[in-house]
Parts: C-alpha cells; structure tokens; sequence
C-alpha cells in the first residue's frame, strides 16, 4: 500500500507539473500575440499618415512623381502582407521608400517651414519611435517563448500539444538601405 501511494503522488506531481508548464506556455503565447498586436497599431498608425505626408510634398515637388509611386506601392505591399517575413520585407522597402520622401523635402526650404508638413514629419517620427519599441517587446517575447519551448522540460509540453516557435520580427536582410540613415546634403 505505501508504494502506491508513492506511485499516486509521484503521478500526481508529474500531472500538476504538466498543467503548470502547459499554462505557462499558452501565457507566453498569449503575451506574444498581444505584442504582436501592439505592432499591427502602430503601423496602422503610419499607414494612415503617409498619404496625408506624401500629398503634403506632392504639392510643392510636383516632378518627383516616382518617389510619390513608390511610398504609394510599398504603403499597398506592406498592408496586404501576409506572413510575418513578407511583412518584414515589406516594412523595410517602405521606410527606404519614406527616407526619399524625406529626402525630397530637403530640397524645398518651404516645405521644411510648412506647420502642416512639420506635424506630420513630428507623427511619423514619434510612429517610427513607437514601432521599434513594439517591435523590441515582440521580439523580446517571441525569444522567451521560443526559449520555453525549445528547453527542456518545456519542451515535452510544447510537442505535445503542437506548440511551435515564432519568427522574429527583423528588416529583411537583402534590404540594407532600410538600415541605413538618411543622407541629407545642402
């Protein structure tokens, strides 16, 4: 009768161990999605402020139509991305695409003093601010969720119940011109 005891307890434990690593991962996942979240606001965010930038510059570089194409078609690509690299991807070429916009406002002294220009530039950059910190806590979640699942005991867990890891949220590597800064001459 003692052994089953120990049999009993030992069954027990193992069962609550497996309740508690079970719910510890469906947290994190949870956490992770949530974050994920935050990020999908911020760039919504800048998808609604770009038109309202581009046709602020429109009005006084009226030749430089490409670049205006250009924000346009990375804006449509990034918001119908899909999949977590194609979003990445997609991010990236739209910041390299805003950076000539940016650019072309250099050229225009008015435009640079333009209240309605200047507050958008100030959104935009606060939006940007705000993206790379969203992306810094999804990231940051998505490595503790992968951490968890891929150690073990976690491990046993998250293969039992088909928990598998997240990508990271990164520029596309291909893309370096997105990391680069924007280069301003007078």
């Amino acid at each position: 009768m003692n052994i089953t005891y120990v049999i009993l307890a030992v069954i027990i434990i193992l069962v609550v161990w497996a309740i508690l690593a079970y719910n510890r991962l469906i947290r994190m996942t949870n956490r992770t999605k949530e974050s994920w979240a935050d990020i999908d606001v911020q760039l919504k965010r800048r998808y609604d402020l770009i038109p309202n930038l581009v046709n602020t510059v429109k009005g006084y570089a009226t030749h430089e139509s490409t670049a205006f194409e250009n924000v346009t078609k990375a804006r449509a690509a990034a918001m119908g991305a899909s999949s977590l690299a194609d979003k990445s991807q997609a991010e990236a070429t739209l910041a390299g695409a805003l950076k000539s916009v940016f650019a072309i406002a250099e050229a225009y002294p008015d435009l640079k003093a333009n209240q309605n220009f200047l507050s958008l530039q100030n959104e935009l950059t606060d939006t940007e601010d705000k993206i790379q910190a969203a992306r810094r806590f999804y990231n940051g979640n998505v490595r503790d969720l992968n951490t968890a699942i891929q150690v073990f005991p976690g491990s046993i867990i998250a293969g039992m119940f088909h928990i598998s890891p997240v990508e990271f949220f990164q520029l596309d590597s291909a893309d370096a011109a997105a990391k680069q800064p924007v280069e301003v001459k007078f």
